[in-house]
């Protein structure tokens, strides 16, 4: 989404060899780090705390002979290495030209040309499908064509070598099926199938048809399209609509595989899985189980559910569990003699399906490549620093400048430090976790959210209530949700929209037992900069008030009777009286924030990080200066920006974590406000 793109373009830009360097120096888990400190005359002293999040991340797998491709997520530069069942040791690697991740894989008839879809930012003109010949994998992957659209989510390659892209430009630009010609070397759009749509993750090809599948699972509601399946004529280039009613109430065509005579189509949201005749689209079978990555071995049909692997077999029409562990995201699925292969967050998975064992090979002890990430979300507190990556969460102990990792299946978009314990919003549909240093447990679920309630955006503590908050996004149906979780009863009380069923609850603050909700909203017309004041005991309105921001609001905070809030893209600031309950002030942050950012307090101070810049905001006349220009984090889904007990402030330079010791700030802090 649109909220990814300047930093990761900035890390492109600052992170370089040096950084990558320095990352991998500081790979062993225990490696204290070098803290070398900055200070200018009267200015803050900055302190360099070491790469935030380093490892190896994956977005993808393909297995082709006895070997497992895999593309990396949130890497610079992104990689494809390849996995040696026999041997377990990664015995291959390529290095892609563009993009920031690779969640598409595919490899022709022969199995002679892997090819990989790559996420990217925008349309810049680079290569966004590269082409690895197997038989010379010593040689680089070569760039061969270039979408209209932004991300490909999805290749397949016809029998005659013809390669097929889906995905899209999420909220901004219909999806488009791209066909990629090696013979000439051009890369066409066949057209729009589906103006509503929002993307497109999956297609399939055959000699005859290309299958594609839209639907609007990111930047869903508000009329966007539901879940369909387009089978386009290969001669003709038109297309039909044949996604079965069984399955058509459902928000996406997330899955397409070619079967034995049949199509495997994963659809998200009825609950059901759909096998459709190849020679005769009318007729088909349903899954009574959602499902993706459809591959066969024999009467078996293997798909992914997670937390598992299952098997539908086609002769008794039942399912069984092949993968009963909960091994986190799966990215792949496939069959290798007579067993079923996937590759997790963090490993390669043989899977026994006779016996429902399985294998796990360590892609990290096998040698997979690992570098600095850009970082998700940030908490500090109890000596400890902690910073969200993919699939894992990183400890800073800051006294001893040990490093350790955490696995969390998904993404930590953003914590809170309460009594030494980490709380964080979970994404994808994992909720609330919880981290105790003191008892060695892996974080783990505390608190699930509403069906829908996917994408968690802010988190803080209400110490009046003893509650810890949260504000989510619904990422294909609109809206969002509040929600209060007490670790002391492990209750959870939610509201799904509590300001209205367009904006989501982007940003959260809490003062006297109140908590603030600051709406977003992503469409092009409605309400977009609501701010609530919400009862977290009694679950409901108090008031609220919309200070006119012609942009959704990022994030929130409170310092005395004020809160402070910074808006997107147009970057204004506004502050509320709450005792009055009356907008009592706006400004313009353009100067040092173009989109996304996030505030917090220290030293009685409200400071800011935007993409580019460090700032504070005067707690009398309301000025903003700044305390640290060009401080570029690396960010993958919006800045962010925490102070510990003592007031010291820490966020990202570049892709390394540093701390922040504001020490003019007592000259701009004149007074507190009454």
């Amino acid at each position: 989404m649109s909220n990814f793109a300047i930093n990761r373009r900035q890390l492109l830009q600052a992170g370089g060899v040096g950084g990558l360097a320095a990352a991998l120096a500081a790979m062993s888990p225990g490696a204290a780090q070098a803290a070398p400190k900055q200070q200018a005359a009267g200015g803050p002293i900055i302190t360099d705390l070491g790469p935030a999040v380093v490892q190896f991340s994956l977005m993808s797998s393909l297995l082709v002979g006895d070997t497992v491709y895999i593309g990396s997520r949130n890497l610079n530069p992104v990689r494809i290495i390849g996995f040696h069942l026999p041997t377990q040791t990664i015995t291959s690697r390529t290095d892609l030209g563009s993009g920031y991740s690779i969640q598409a894989l595919a490899a022709d008839a022969t199995g002679q040309y892997l090819y990989a879809g790559v996420l990217r930012d925008g349309i810049d003109g680079k290569p966004n499908i590269y082409r690895w010949d197997l038989g010379t994998p010593d040689q680089p992957a070569i760039g061969v064509g270039e979408t209209g659209d932004r991300d490909i989510r999805s290749l397949a390659v016809a029998p005659d070598g013809k390669v097929y892209a889906a995905g899209g430009g999420l909220t901004t630009n219909a999806p488009a099926l791209w066909e990629y010609d090696p013979a000439t070397n051009a890369t066409t759009s066949w057209g729009v199938p589906d103006p509503g749509a929002t993307i497109a993750q999956s297609v399939a090809a055959t000699a005859s048809t290309v299958y594609f599948g839209t639907g609007s699972t990111l930047g869903g509601g508000n009329g966007s399209s539901p879940a369909r399946l387009f089978a386009f004529d290969r001669t003709t280039k038109t297309s039909t609509n044949i996604l079965p009613a069984d399955v058509a109430t459902g928000v996406s065509v997330t899955s397409l595989s070619v079967l034995d005579g049949q199509l495997g189509v994963g659809v998200k949201g009825p609950g059901k899985s759909v096998l459709i005749n190849l020679a005769d689209h009318s007729k088909y079978t349903i899954i009574p189980k959602t499902g993706v990555m459809f591959r066969q071995l024999g009467n078996q049909v293997f798909f992914v559910k997670e937390p598992g692997v299952w098997a539908y077999n086609i002769t008794t029409k039942k399912i069984t569990q092949i993968l009963t562990e909960d091994v986190g995201a799966m990215w792949g699925l496939d069959v290798h003699g007579t067993k079923a292969v996937t590759v997790s967050s963090y490993d390669v998975i043989e899977i026994n399906p006779a016996t429902a064992t399985a294998v796990k090979y360590d892609l990290t002890e096998a040698g997979a490549p690992g570098g600095p990430q850009l970082c998700m979300g940030l908490a500090a507190g109890a000596g400890d620093v902690y910073v969200g990556g993919t699939g894992t969460i990183a400890r800073h102990q800051l006294a001893s400048g040990q490093v350790s990792y955490l696995r969390a299946t998904g993404e930590a978009k953003d914590a809170v430090v309460v009594g030494g314990v980490l709380y964080t919003g979970q994404y994808n549909s994992r909720g609330i976790y919880a981290y105790d240093p003191t008892t060695g447990q892996l974080p783990f679920q505390v608190a699930a959210l509403p069906a829908g309630q996917n994408r968690p955006l802010d988190v803080c503590w209400d110490a009046v209530n003893g509650l810890v908050i949260a504000g989510a996004q619904n990422d294909t149906g609109g809206g969002g949700c509040f929600a209060a979780y007490n670790p002391v009863t492990s209750q959870v009380t939610t509201k799904v929209n509590p300001i209205d069923s367009l904006q989501m609850v982007r940003a959260v603050a809490t003062k006297d037992g109140v908590a603030y909700l600051g709406g977003d909203n992503i469409y092009a017309s409605g309400p977009r900069s609501t701010v609530v004041a919400w009862d977290p005991v009694a679950n409901q309105e108090l008031w609220r008030i919309d200070p006119g921001q012609s942009e959704g609001i990022a994030a929130l905070a409170i310092q005395g009777r004020y809160l402070y809030g910074m808006s997107r893209r147009a970057a204004g600031l506004f502050v509320i009286d709450l005792d009055t309950r009356q907008l009592v002030h706006t400004g313009d942050l353009s100067g040092v924030c173009t989109d996304f950012g996030a505030l917090t307090v220290s030293r009685g101070i409200v400071y800011g990080v935007s993409d580019t810049t460090v700032f504070r905001i005067d707690p009398i006349t309301f000025a903003v200066s700044v305390v640290v220009a060009g401080i570029n984090g690396g960010w993958y889904s919006g800045p962010h920006i925490a102070a510990d007990e003592d007031g010291l402030l820490y966020t990202t330079r570049g892709t390394n974590l540093v701390r922040i010791d504001d020490v003019g700030a007592m000259q701009t802090l004149r007074r507190q406000p009454a």
